[in-house]
């Protein structure tokens, strides 16, 4: 009875050599073969981490670091949209291997051709004024002349040499400005900056009157001198002058006139200064 146990158990563990050693291997590899599928990230994974507040710079980080880019379906797509990932996560899913373009970057400024600069300038003949960056007409009124104490239009005045005295109606100028103050001049054709004269206007009862000569050049000698007010200026473009109006002139009232003022223009571009 003893001898016939052992031989039942001996046959026993010879078939279960043979047959249950296959099944624990392939069961061995089927735990492996779901290990490696199971390691990679999948779309519930984004939504997950998306969902979690998450940066996008993070997932993203995670999708390059498993290198596998993500085979969406239509109804995956609508998923991801529906959970709020963003498109540039959405792109790096589809292929994490391509570069981002960084588009907070903005180009480099495009520094304005000379001829460009030069077309934003008025054209028209006149004096200027800059007023809050942008160049504001100064409307020139018409100067009548004293001579002989007569007060005659320059048009028919018929002066050609020596000292007149110019008089602009009204007791002060209705265009005034602040300082700091810049002008810019559109000169006729031919004609140069220092042929323009700044000068001071004195009230005198309803009028404004100044004295100068004729021709009105910088240079001149002459006691008329006393009412001109150096400037300095320079040439900016064809035709056009750009100059500063001194500080230490002070307020008050002003007059750009320009060239041929004294021989039949009879024009002078009046302001009042502000401080």
């Amino acid at each position: 009875m003893r001898q016939l146990n052992w031989s039942v158990i001996f046959a026993a563990l010879w078939i279960g050599l043979f047959v249950c050693s296959p099944v624990s291997a392939g069961q061995a590899a089927s735990h492996s073969k779901a290990g490696t599928a199971n390691s990679g990230l999948t779309v519930e994974d984004i939504i997950k981490l998306t969902k979690a507040g998450l940066s996008e710079d993070i997932i993203i980080q995670q999708i390059r670091k498993n290198r596998q880019a993500f085979d969406l379906s239509t109804e995956q797509l609508i998923a991801l949209k529906a959970a709020n990932v963003s498109d540039r996560i959405v792109e790096v899913m589809l292929d994490p291997s391509k570069a981002e373009t960084p588009a907070h970057i903005a180009p480099a400024p495009v520094a304005a051709e000379p001829e460009a600069a030069e077309a934003a300038l008025p054209t028209e003949v006149g004096v200027y004024a800059k007023k809050q960056g942008q160049w504001v007409e100064v409307s020139p009124e018409i100067v009548y002349w004293k001579t002989g104490g007569a007060l005659k239009a320059i048009a028919t005045a018929g002066i050609r040499h020596g000292d007149v005295n110019g008089h602009v109606q009204g007791a002060n100028s209705h265009t005034s400005f602040g300082t700091p103050l810049e002008f810019l001049i559109v000169a006729p054709e031919g004609t140069d900056l220092a042929e323009y004269q700044l000068l001071r206007l004195h009230s005198n009862k309803d009028n404004r009157e100044f004295r100068t000569i004729t021709g009105g050049f910088l240079h001149s000698k002459s006691g008329s001198q006393r009412d001109q007010v150096p400037f300095d200026g320079k040439k900016i473009a064809s035709r056009a002058y750009e100059l500063t109006f001194p500080a230490s002139a002070g307020s008050g009232d002003y007059g750009l006139l320009p060239p041929g003022s004294t021989s039949g223009s009879g024009k002078i571009y009046s302001f009042r200064v502000i401080e």
